[in-house]
């Protein structure tokens, strides 16, 4: 408990972080590029990013881009704050919210491309319309990307891919979809550049191929 109030308290001075009660926390919405990068770089986001292994990962490999990961918990997003900050990221920015808020952040194009790396499969029928992947997620992330981005998604439960594949197989909105059943040993390998969340790391040791897939907006 020590360790997450002092975490907490590091987030509030942190610049990197956006949480309640901070400063532009109610206005950053439309005002990413303007407000807080201050350019006119594409916005990435990482959703339920966790210690925000891509959204670090990423910047350090593209800087004329801007990543922005999205979780609720602040001890997590703790660790890739203090990343960007030890290594002076100015295109990296932590949200601390629920996904199902997106939109109050973020206005009809301002993002251009959303990676959901390892989210919880939420395998119970109750919680189908919990999963990131689910139609009224998928709906939202449309209502705020650009049609040029695009969604890139990784996990390594079949239950939740075969399910993801299937949703994204009835729309009529959805172009260029391309998958992996084992990202390990297959072309899509370079666009991952070798980063690896926690998860990632975890179930990968334990000899579970990992899924992948990836399309835009039509």
């Amino acid at each position: 408990m020590r360790k997450k109030l002092k975490r907490f308290a590091d987030n509030k001075d942190n610049k990197f972080v956006f949480e309640p009660e901070k400063p532009g926390y109610e206005e950053i919405k439309g005002n990413w590029n303007k407000e807080y990068f201050q350019n006119e770089f594409p916005i990435t986001l990482e959703l339920a990013c966790g210690k925000g292994e891509y959204t670090t990962g990423l910047a350090k490999h593209y800087p004329e881009r801007n990543f922005i990961g999205v979780d609720i918990k602040g001890d997590r997003i703790w660790y890739g704050s203090q990343e960007a900050e030890e290594e002076g990221l100015n295109n990296v920015g932590f949200l601390r919210t629920q996904i199902q808020l997106l939109e109050k952040f973020f206005v009809e194009n301002e993002v251009r491309d959303i990676w959901i790396t390892f989210p919880d499969p939420r395998p119970k029928k109750r919680d189908i319309k919990r999963r990131l992947t689910s139609p009224r997620f998928l709906d939202m992330y449309k209502k705020v990307m650009s049609k040029d981005g695009w969604v890139y998604f990784k996990t390594d439960n079949p239950g939740l891919f075969d399910y993801t594949l299937e949703v994204l197989e009835e729309r009529k909105d959805i172009k260029n979809l391309s998958f992996t059943r084992d990202l390990y040993h297959s072309e899509f390998m370079d666009e991952h550049h070798g980063i690896k969340t926690r998860f990632e790391k975890m179930f990968f040791d334990k000899g579970f191929t990992i899924k992948y897939l990836k399309f835009q907006w039509a």
